[in-house]
């Protein structure tokens, strides 16, 4: 199995950029597709992005879509999230996530089987 750690959060203000980091260990990340997720307090795990396993596909949410792109460095085992024009509405705590489905991008959370311990991101207004 795959472990997988997020970095990059931090508070930044509205209109600014951040670029998530999500390291795999254990077993190599090109096994696997890749997606990012968002939670904001008293709200559910909501989809982000994600991307396939050698990065030719990649899909994100209506929300996000000209804003954030998704990418990742098979060999260097890791996968991103570009972040740019940053809304208060972002803030959240961002998880990568791993799945060993194929087919088109999953969206769902429970599509998913491994994941991250999660990195915070505030933007400030």
């Amino acid at each position: 199995q795959v472990q997988l750690v997020e970095s990059g959060g931090r508070l930044v203000q509205a209109g600014g950029s951040l670029r998530l980091s999500c390291a795999a260990s254990g077993r190599t990340v090109s096994s696997y597709a890749m997606g990012w997720f968002r939670q904001a307090p008293g709200n559910a795990r909501e989809f982000v992005a994600a991307i396939s396993r050698n990065g030719g596909i990649t899909s994100h949410a209506d929300s996000v879509k000209g804003r954030f792109t998704t990418s990742r460095d098979n060999p260097k085992n890791t996968v991103y999230l570009q972040m740019n024009s940053l809304k208060p509405e972002d803030t959240a705590v961002y998880y990568c996530a791993a799945t060993t489905m194929w087919g088109t991008p999953r969206t769902s959370p429970t599509e998913y089987n491994y994941w991250g311990q999660g990195t915070q991101v505030t933007v400030s207004s």
